[in-house]
C-alpha cells in the first residue's frame, strides 16, 4: 500500500458537507468514487481528511490522505509506457481533473511523507469568515462565500471582543456538545480586517475546532461589531461554559478552511501519537462515547 497526500478545495454551496452519507452528495463521496474509477480498486478507497466541514462550509486549503495498493497507480501509465511515480500522481490530478464536478478540485497529490496522517498529524486549522455591511447587500458574484449583515460593523469593536477570546479554554459555550467529545480547545488567532472593498474578514486560528465552534464565535462578535451586545459579552458567555441562547450561529456560506499546518516531515508520527492518546483518554473517560472525542471540526 501507498498513502497519498491530496490537497483540494470545494465550493460547499451543494454538498452536504464533507463527510460521506447514504443518498446525499458529499465532498468525500464524490471524490472517492472519482479514485476509485480511475485507480479501478476493487474496494471503495477511504480517504482521511484533516478538518471534516458541514453543509455549505467552503474549503480553499483542505487536506486529505488515501490508501491504496501501489500496484493500481499503474492503471495511469496509459498507452505511454511505464510512468514514474510523479509522472503517475500527476496524471492522476488529471484526470481527476476530468472527471470531478467543477465545485471541487484536488490541486496536487504526492506521496505522503513517513508518519503522515492529514487528520492526526495536523498542528493548527486555518478558517477565513467573510462579512459584508454593505447597505446594499453582498456583490452578488460573491454572494456564495460572503454574508451579508444588515448592521454597520465596526472593526475595534470586532477585535476587541475577539481578544477576550483567544488562548485555551473550555468552548461549551460555543459548540455543540456531543457525548464523550472534549469542548477544551487552544484558540490561537481570532482577529478582523476590512478588505479594500469594505469585506470584513475574521481569521480564525486553533489546534482544532468542536462542532459549530467557529459560526459560534462569529455570531456572537457581530453582535458586538454592531453594538447590539458590550464588547466585554462574549468573553463573559465563554466564561459561563454553557449555551447560550443570544449566540446566533452564523451562516455557514460565510466560513472558508483556508490552511491546515503540520510540522516538519520527522515530526509527523510523533505529533499524530499525541493527538491519538488525547483521543483515547477522553474515549477512556466516556467509554460509550460516539464520534470523534478529540477532533469534531467545523
Amino acid at each position: 500500500m501507498v498513502r497519498l497526500r491530496l490537497d483540494l478545495a470545494y465550493d460547499g454551496t451543494d454538498f452536504s458537507g464533507w463527510a460521506r452519507q447514504p443518498g446525499r452528495r458529499t465532498v468525500q463521496g464524490e471524490i472517492e468514487q472519482a479514485l476509485g474509477r480511475i485507480l479501478r480498486l476493487g474496494e471503495p478507497a477511504m480517504l482521511t481528511v484533516a478538518g471534516r466541514t458541514d453543509a455549505g462550509v467552503h474549503a480553499r486549503g483542505q487536506v486529505a490522505h488515501v490508501d491504496v495498493p501501489d500496484g493500481s497507480l499503474a492503471e495511469l501509465d496509459g498507452n505511454r509506457g511505464p510512468l514514474d511515480v510523479h509522472e503517475r500522481l500527476a496524471a492522476l490530478v488529471r484526470r481527476l481533473g476530468g472527471i470531478l464536478t467543477p465545485d471541487v478540485r484536488v490541486h496536487r497529490v504526492c506521496v505522503a511523507p513517513e508518519g503522515f496522517d492529514a487528520r492526526f498529524s495536523a498542528m493548527f486549522r486555518r478558517y477565513a469568515y467573510r462579512v459584508s455591511d454593505a447597505a446594499g447587500g453582498v456583490d452578488p458574484l460573491r454572494r456564495r462565500e460572503v454574508v451579508w449583515h444588515n448592521r454597520p460593523l465596526d472593526a475595534g469593536a470586532l477585535n476587541a471582543a475577539a481578544a477576550r477570546l483567544l488562548g485555551e479554554h473550555d468552548f461549551a459555550a460555543f459548540c455543540k456538545k456531543r457525548e464523550g467529545a472534549t469542548t477544551i480547545r487552544e484558540l490561537q488567532r481570532l482577529d478582523w480586517a476590512r478588505e479594500p472593498d469594505g469585506v470584513l474578514v475574521a481569521t480564525v486560528v486553533a489546534d482544532a475546532f468542536c462542532h459549530s465552534m467557529v459560526r459560534a464565535l462569529v455570531g456572537s462578535l457581530l453582535a458586538a461589531g454592531d453594538g447590539s451586545r458590550p464588547v466585554e459579552w462574549p468573553g463573559q458567555v465563554l466564561a459561563r461554559a454553557v449555551r447560550d441562547s443570544g449566540v446566533h450561529v452564523a451562516p455557514a456560506h460565510g466560513l472558508c478552511l483556508e490552511e491546515v499546518g503540520y510540522p516538519a516531515e520527522p515530526e509527523l508520527a510523533a505529533r499524530a501519537q499525541a493527538t491519538r492518546r488525547v483521543r483515547t483518554a477522553v474515549l477512556q473517560r466516556t467509554p460509550s462515547a460516539l464520534g470523534d472525542a478529540a477532533l469534531e471540526d467545523e
